[in-house]
């Protein structure tokens, strides 16, 4: 095993085994992050962020494959409610995924080939467990926050959950402790789309063509569930793309329909289809309540965890009234908990948009208000 790093594009490779939900021992493991700041003396700095389906390890630096800024540069950075100044922030690329820790698309050791679809089946807990491997790998025994949104906050539930003695604070943004049949539908949509692409081969494609088509048809149809009926409108409405003379067909003539095309094509030049298969299911699967005997309450008693959570008014993905019964889980367990619902026309997606109320809300509860 390497011996511990800090900094960015890190890599460690954990001996293991990491049991997994499913019963299967992974070894190796290997775990993509990045840090930002430094560790104090103490070890009582450390942030870990939590990423979104989509996301990854680089939540404030360029991303290697697109060029962009990181996807929580308006959260973290000098001067941000998050700042490496001060703190020691730790983002993980999440089991199962395909930006460098193991997943579907990272080789198998025991046959010399990309797992594909004989990659054991994950879990949000899976992700959570992997991520406290590296933890210690990396010395850290106590978390002062775990930060996430969306999938990103199921983690800091999981990690609450989980390992309450090592979780200060957790921060849970537009989120929800278990995935509803409607968003367990729309998963299921994107998954046969890149299942019907006959380059997805049964998951066997890393040698040839990669099922690109039915990757950005599954990332069209989830981007619409990020989106608010208020933003679309007010974005594009029925505009028509411009062209001097239109003929009826199916090119992109209204302009939501070049997005939404735009958006899924994008995607496949940065995202793994069999990934997208696994962490969705990983997605469908999650229910804290189930995992604690059928009371989400019971997933969190005698936690000295503090609870933060935050919704949107316009997110109908994870409604405010999934976050509320998180919210009375905790309550009914007795751990301390605050609650607030944010006003935004971007629907889910507004916690990774410049949001200055969100950003208070996470400076004043994590105590970094200056």
């Amino acid at each position: 095993m390497s011996a511990p790093t800090f900094g960015q594009n890190c890599r460690a490779v954990l001996p293991g085994p990491l049991r997994l939900d499913g019963g299967v021992l992974l070894s190796p493991v290997e775990i993509a992050y990045e840090t930002y700041g430094t560790l104090d003396a103490e070890g009582t700095n450390a942030i870990l962020v939590c990423h979104a389906l989509t996301g990854d390890q680089y939540v404030a630096s360029n991303h290697p494959i697109t060029g962009k800024p990181g996807w929580w540069t308006r959260m973290i950075g000098p001067g941000k409610p998050i700042d490496p100044a001060r703190d020691f922030v730790i983002c993980t690329n999440v089991l199962g995924s395909c930006m460098g820790t193991s997943g579907p698309a990272t080789v198998n050791a025991a046959t010399g080939k990309p797992w594909g679809m004989s990659f054991p089946v994950i879990t949000i807990r899976d992700m959570v467990r992997a991520q406290a491997m590296l933890l210690d790998h990396l010395g850290i025994g106590r978390l002062k926050a775990v930060v996430g949104g969306s999938m990103g906050g199921m983690q800091a539930l999981s990690w609450a959950a989980t390992f309450p003695d090592r979780v200060a604070a957790a921060v849970v943004i537009a989120a929800t402790a278990r995935h509803s049949a409607q968003n367990i539908a729309f998963h299921e949509v994107g998954r046969q789309a890149i299942m019907a692409d006959p380059n997805w081969n049964g998951g066997d494609y890393y040698e040839g063509t990669p099922p690109a088509a039915g990757l950005a048809v599954a990332r069209m149809a989830a981007h619409i569930t990020y989106l608010s009926e208020a933003g679309l409108t007010e974005k594009f409405g029925r505009r028509l793309q411009a062209r001097e003379a239109k003929s009826f067909g199916f090119d992109a003539d209204f302009q939501v329909e070049s997005y939404l095309r735009h958006q899924g094509l994008a995607f496949t030049d940065r995202f793994d289809a069999n990934a997208y298969l696994y962490i969705t299911r990983a997605l469908d699967y999650f229910d804290l309540a189930e995992e604690h005997g059928g009371v989400l309450a019971n997933a969190f008693r005698g936690a000295a965890t503090r609870f933060c959570l935050v919704s949107f008014d316009t997110d109908w993905l994870y409604p405010t009234r999934e976050s509320r019964a998180v919210v009375q889980a905790l309550h009914a367990a007795g751990a301390a908990a605050s609650f607030v619902e944010l006003s935004s026309p971007f629907g889910h997606d507004a916690f990774l948009l410049d949001s200055p109320e969100l950003n208070r809300v996470v400076e004043g509860f994590l105590g970094n208000g200056r």
